[in-house]
């Protein structure tokens, strides 16, 4: 019996005893109430300095974010009106090549007809001038000639002209 005595005397360990259980509720309370007296103040502060920064990080991304989107659309459009001003430079470039060319060209043709008249008209002055020498030369060798055959002068420069026109005309009518 004395072992039941001693087992009934002798308690569970992590039950507590009636006085255990009174001083550590009251020792729980003031614990509490030192944590939230001061405590929980300071840890709710740090909380929220921690939020508004974690806040104003996340507002400051998204404005350095939204800032960057802005930047890389102006230099999208910068870009675009870059290549738009190349695209009409090149445009304007070809233009002018095919401008210049056709000047050149016209330029070169209208060179090659004016050498072409120049010799036209050097070739025709020549000739003339040929043909008014021969004439000549032939006028006095047919002169020549007649006045041997003739046996008579034929000085006269009128009756000299006539026959001498004769002559050549009806050569250029044989020639022809």
């Amino acid at each position: 019996m004395q072992h039941f005595l001693a087992a009934e005397t002798q308690q569970d360990p992590l039950i507590p005893t009636g006085p255990e259980l009174v001083i550590g509720t009251i020792l729980f309370v003031i614990v509490l109430f030192v944590l939230g007296r001061m405590l929980i103040p300071r840890i709710t502060k740090t909380l929220s300095e921690r939020t508004e920064l974690i806040e104003g990080g996340l507002a400051r991304s998204q404005e350095a974010q939204a800032e960057a989107k802005e930047l890389l659309d102006q230099y999208r459009q910068q870009l675009a009106e870059a290549r738009h001003e190349a695209s009409r430079l090149r445009e304007e470039a070809r233009e002018q090549g095919a401008q210049i060319i056709a000047e050149m060209r016209e330029q070169a043709q209208a060179e090659a007809r004016r050498i072409t008249e120049s010799a036209q008209a050097q070739i025709a002055a020549e000739r003339q001038q040929a043909l008014t020498s021969l004439r000549a030369e032939v006028g006095t060798l047919a002169t020549e000639l007649a006045s041997r055959i003739v046996g008579e002068s034929l000085t006269d420069e009128a009756r000299q002209s006539r026959m001498v026109d004769r002559f050549l005309d009806d050569l250029e009518v044989a020639g022809q």
